[in-house]
């Protein structure tokens, strides 16, 4: 579609972004990496992860023979982590199965970890230029606002009319800077609120422009009320500033990533501390601090730090589920947002000794 690829192409050569890092050397490694890292992610924050990750992950190979604790301290930040093991679990398949070389096909490299169609159809033609096209957030909005395309874009019956408008408008030359092109225009201008319609290149034939609709198309999902829920963590810290952390479990969320250890209810807290202090030796009491809001896709999650003092020790009960962490000397392991900011905050925490709650403890 002419109408469509044309405009679009020439605003690139104009004013297209050309210089991110991924951009340059664009092999399906470095491109792949790239589209895990931009999926529900800013390009301005991803820029400073991409570069540390291709600093110590320069190939697939490198991703590959990495432990997942060094992926995960990496990627600590840039949430959704089911991404940071899949891109791991991708890596060593691509070594072991195709030989360290990324597949040509689109079939085999949807068939890798957290890779779907969209994503798959963007490394190849980005960094192969085969002619796929692609349906991320960006393209919906643009494509849903140009067609006029009424409904919420999840919904099956919507993403397939959106898809069959991607093939229509792919082109079958530049097919990598047309992919970069509908990408950018998305991001820069065709943004959720506030299009920038005045110089955007499709707006002469865009149906939203000419009828005003702007703001109600992409349609939005459906209003759902948000689960709020609580759990308590307990923030046990020794003499010597060490916190006890706990590993969670590789599904899940905050999988794999280390984290204060975390309970339904305060009662379940209180029971699982006498143990705990008595593997790290003496303790002190036990106290409240502010509650800590952290906010997922599906719902929002508010946590009860309780703080308590342990004696040094070195040893906990079990060394694979749990671990010591100094702040002052941090490993490089994977860990969960509230655990970093809730430990930071250790610092403006008083250093007096609790009140001992003998009936806890």
């Amino acid at each position: 579609m002419k109408i469509f690829a044309t405009p679009l192409l020439a605003w690139f050569d104009r004013a297209g972004r050309k210089h991110l890092p991924w951009q340059q050397d664009r092999t399906p490694y470095r491109v792949w990496v790239s589209e895990i890292m931009l999926q529900q992610t800013q390009v301005a924050t991803v820029i400073g992860y991409y570069e540390r990750f291709m600093q110590r992950f320069p190939d697939v190979r490198a991703l590959a023979d990495a432990p997942i604790d060094e992926v995960l301290h990496l990627w600590t930040g840039l949430g959704y982590y089911a991404r940071a093991r899949n891109l791991h679990r991708a890596a060593q398949l691509v070594v072991a199965e195709h030989g360290g070389e990324f597949p040509q096909s689109i079939e085999a490299m949807q068939a890798l970890p957290g890779i779907g169609r969209s994503t798959a159809g963007a490394i190849l033609a980005l960094s192969r230029a085969q002619r796929h096209p692609i349906l991320d957030g960006n393209v919906k909005r643009v494509l849903a606002r140009y067609f006029g395309i009424e409904g919420f874009p999840g919904e099956r019956d919507v993403e397939k009319t959106l898809w069959s408008l991607a093939d229509e408008c792919t082109p079958t030359e530049r097919v990598a800077d047309y992919t970069q092109a509908i990408m950018d225009l998305g991001a820069t201008l065709c943004v959720r609120s506030r299009p920038l319609c005045a110089v955007c290149p499709l707006t002469e034939h865009c149906v939203a422009r000419i009828e005003g609709r702007q703001s109600v198309l992409p349609t939005p999902r459906p209003k759902k009320i948000r689960p709020q829920r609580t759990a308590y963590v307990v923030l046990m810290v020794r003499d010597d500033g060490a916190v006890l952390l706990e590993r969670r479990p590789p599904a899940g969320i905050w999988g794999g990533l280390w984290t204060l250890p975390q309970f339904d209810d305060i009662e379940a807290a209180h029971a699982w501390i006498p143990p705990a202090l008595r593997g790290g030796g003496q303790g002190g009491g036990i106290r409240s601090l502010p509650p800590y809001a952290h906010s997922f896709t599906h719902f929002d999650l508010t946590l009860h730090p309780l703080l308590v003092r342990a004696a040094p020790v070195g040893a906990v009960a079990d060394d694979d589920r749990y671990c010591w962490y100094e702040p002052r000397q941090p490993a490089r392991i994977g860990l969960a947002k509230p655990a970093v900011e809730l430990i930071r905050s250790l610092d403006a925490q008083p250093a007096a000794p609790m009140q001992r709650q003998s009936s806890l403890l």
